[in-house]
């Protein structure tokens, strides 16, 4: 009879699925900090505001023209889905883009940002849709 630890073969053989899960992940990151940081600079801010993690909703909070208090509803439950995606709105919306671009940064930032950092969309200060 074999013993049990010796018959065990590992799931994972190899640390190379690992290592390039890593760095997918850290490429994502990276492509969703550069939009930021691009939407960042497009809107009049320092590009490196996009790096610090609360500090950056509290920037698009002033980009989008909310109150600084719809940072305080990020950390209820359920209602934080609403206030982030008001923060996002308001963005979208002084970028000129509607509900379905604040939905999309909201949800899918890894290609929203990007898309608004790097697109040809400029802000427009009246803040209405055009």
């Amino acid at each position: 009879m074999v013993p049990l630890e010796v018959s065990a073969v590992p799931l994972q053989s190899s640390d190379l699925g690992g290592i390039a899960l890593l760095l997918l992940q850290l490429l994502l990151i990276l492509i969703h900090i550069a939009g930021m940081w691009a939407v960042f600079e497009k809107a009049g801010h320092a590009g490196w505001k996009a790096v610090i993690p609360i500090y950056n909703l509290y920037v698009m909070l002033q980009i989008g023209g909310n109150a600084w208090w719809w940072l305080v509803l990020i950390f209820i439950p359920i209602v934080n889905i609403y206030a982030l995606y008001k923060i996002h709105a308001g963005v979208a919306r002084f970028f000129g883009r509607g509900i379905g671009f604040g939905l999309g940064l909201t949800f899918l930032g890894l290609v929203f940002f990007p898309l608004l950092g790097f697109g040809e969309y400029r802000p427009r200060r009246s803040g209405g849709l055009v």
